[in-house]
């Protein structure tokens, strides 16, 4: 039996507390309220394992300092949001083995679900944008098999690119990935 969620509007600081207690569950803050992620379909989780490897594999080609993790890291928004990519890249220092969210992201990936498909593709894009150290926020969409790469630009603007097949270049850091890894193995 699942515990009821707080009715409280919290903070981000209250919230990664309050989720660090939790024996089960994925959540994320959304203006001071906590919102449970529904559970993934197994192409949802394979997709995100495999852009994981990928962005891995090509951080590794590359020679640079940074680091993929797949699921569980929160992105601080602002004081009272917090988001959980699928992946995430951050450049220079390794996130503490005893963090929930990494301070720095680069690059954050989310694959699209039914259930989420709103939020990714609306409130997440203003909203990871907010954060100073990230250049690109990859949508996947396993319904069409297709990458939006969405990339810091001049100022306040970004570009936006659709990418269906050949490479997505992620500048900085200076990788690149393959649309079509992202649904490698997938029927």
């Amino acid at each position: 039996m699942s515990k009821p969620l707080p009715q409280q509007r919290m903070t981000v600081e209250e919230f990664l507390a309050w989720a660090q207690t939790q024996d089960a569950g994925r959540y994320e803050l959304h203006d001071g309220q906590i919102i449970a992620m529904s559970p993934e379909r197994a192409e949802h989780v394979e997709i995100k394992l495999n852009v994981t490897n990928a962005l891995k594999a090509a951080i590794g080609r590359a020679g640079l300092p940074c680091f993929a993790y797949v699921d569980g890291l929160a992105v601080r928004i602002d004081a009272s949001t917090t988001f959980e990519p699928d992946t995430l890249v951050v450049c220079g220092e390794r996130v503490p083995s005893d963090a929930v969210a990494a301070a720095n992201p680069m690059i954050v990936v989310e694959v699209l679900s039914p259930s989420t498909g709103y939020n990714d593709l609306g409130p997440k894009v203003e909203g990871y944008f907010k954060v100073a150290s990230l250049h690109h926020y990859l949508i996947i969409d396993p319904e069409v098999r297709r990458v939006i790469h969405h990339q810091r630009a001049t100022g306040d603007a970004l570009e936006t690119r659709i990418i269906s097949s050949g490479a997505v270049r992620l500048d900085p850091p200076g990788i690149e990935i393959a649309a079509e890894d992202a649904f490698a193995g997938l029927a």
